[in-house]
């Protein structure tokens, strides 16, 4: 079943996603931000994959989801990022159980409305200053964040912000008065992300647009959205493996000189050059595989929630195996992005072809969430028994001036 809805899908997204590979170096060249492929995105209903049939929505499993993502990425790996948050929001929705929240706001998902995210900041230390306090009638926000993930896109944001001792998601209109978006983010990639500045200047938020209260440390503990965030790096990191594999590829066909042979020659029938191609095919294989493994995991959990039988086993099972597979993901890609150089001497650095985006986008993306820190968890778990959810709880619920963000406030 699975598998039927992936090609039935794949057949009706892949005519969209070669028109977004299309652009996708003119759009590097230029720094061109991708609303029309987002808009396209939008309309071709892909942003309400997630959403339940009896809401008009897709209802797609996370397997299927993640197979789409590795297209999309490999593509443009920009266009996976900058629906993340949207996904995770969805998600969010998904796993609350909240069926009044379902109603209001799978609605407007499959009306094509998106959203982005407002959960970082950049200062000193790690504390959350966006504010919420009691206005004539709800709320209003006030703060800065920055790290704002596809925000410069969408028509919602999702924040956390502070009211008195407690962390409070909410989620705010990008036309409400007060709210501005800049983009000023300057990372060397994904530099079409949108991954700026968002800032709220008194905006009102009406109590319906408040979804959840929690104190430090209690940011949904029992949860696969973390892992589900996680995830979606490693898809848009298998999708550029593949995206490597397709540019070294097409490289070499089109070459008729080889280093060190005279005249014209055909590197596609040098061993060397195969054997990097074949490589890179390995690579792009691997990274592909441990995605979809761990995608089965996370479909594992949601249904057990679906369900009611979801257990704290289950979420760390999900955190465990996607925590493994980052280990493994982020070495097998940007060894990828980096062996591909090899198959074409200098002329593979023209700015024209712009291969180094590949690297510098799976570099960047690598970096959201060091790997290292991931290992020490796993290490911990395996060693101590301590999950990684609850290692996060017993350090974050030590200070109440801690952000309360753990991947995007698990889907607010």
């Amino acid at each position: 079943m699975t598998q039927a809805t992936y090609s039935v899908l794949h057949a009706r997204f892949q005519p969209l996603f070669a028109e977004i590979a299309r652009g996708a170096v003119a759009r590097e060249q230029q720094r061109e931000l991708a609303f029309e492929a987002v808009a396209a995105l939008r309309s071709a209903g892909f942003t309400a994959l997630r959403v339940p049939r009896a809401h008009q929505g897709g209802e797609v499993s996370l397997p299927v989801l993640f197979r789409l993502l590795i297209d999309l990425a490999e593509a443009d790996s920009n266009l996976p990022q900058i629906i993340r948050a949207h996904f995770g929001f969805v998600e969010g929705r998904l796993s609350s159980g909240d069926a009044a929240s379902q109603d209001y706001w799978f609605a407007k998902v499959v009306a094509g409305q998106l959203w982005g995210a407002a959960m970082a900041e950049r200062s000193d230390s790690s504390s959350n200053s966006v504010s919420l306090s009691a206005g004539d009638s709800g709320w209003l926000l006030d703060g800065e964040k920055y790290y704002c993930t596809g925000a410069i896109y969408a028509d919602w944001v999702a924040a956390v912000a502070m009211h008195d001792k407690d962390f409070v998601s909410v989620v705010v209109a990008v036309d409400a008065p007060g709210v501005s978006r800049e983009d000023d983010w300057d990372g060397f990639g994904q530099r079409l992300s949108g991954s700026g500045t968002t800032r709220f200047n008194k905006v009102a938020v009406p109590d319906a647009h408040v979804l959840r209260r929690f104190k430090p440390g209690e940011l949904r503990a029992e949860s696969y959205l973390s892992a589900f965030y996680q995830l979606f790096h490693l898809a848009t990191l298998a999708g550029i493996a593949r995206a490597v594999l397709s540019d070294a590829t097409s490289f070499v066909q089109g070459r008729t000189r080889a280093f060190g042979v005279p005249g014209q020659s055909s590197p596609k029938d040098d061993p060397l050059v195969q054997r990097v191609i074949g490589r890179l095919s390995s690579l792009a294989y691997a990274a592909e595989s441990l995605v979809l493994r761990v995608a089965e995991v996370l479909e594992s959990v949601h249904q057990a929630e679906l369900a009611g039988t979801a257990s704290e086993a289950d979420y760390v099972e999900a955190d465990i195996r996607t925590f493994q597979a980052q280990q493994m993901v982020l070495e097998q890609v940007l060894e990828a992005t980096t062996l591909l150089f090899e198959v074409g001497g200098a002329s593979a650095t023209s700015q024209a072809r712009r291969l180094d985006r590949h690297w510098r986008n799976a570099r960047t993306l690598a970096s959201h969430n060091p790997a290292v820190y991931r290992e020490q968890a796993l290490g911990n778990y395996y060693l101590n028994g301590i999950s990684p959810g609850a290692a996060w709880r017993a350090l974050h619920g030590q200070d109440g001036a801690q952000q309360g963000s753990r991947d995007e406030a698990s889907a607010v």
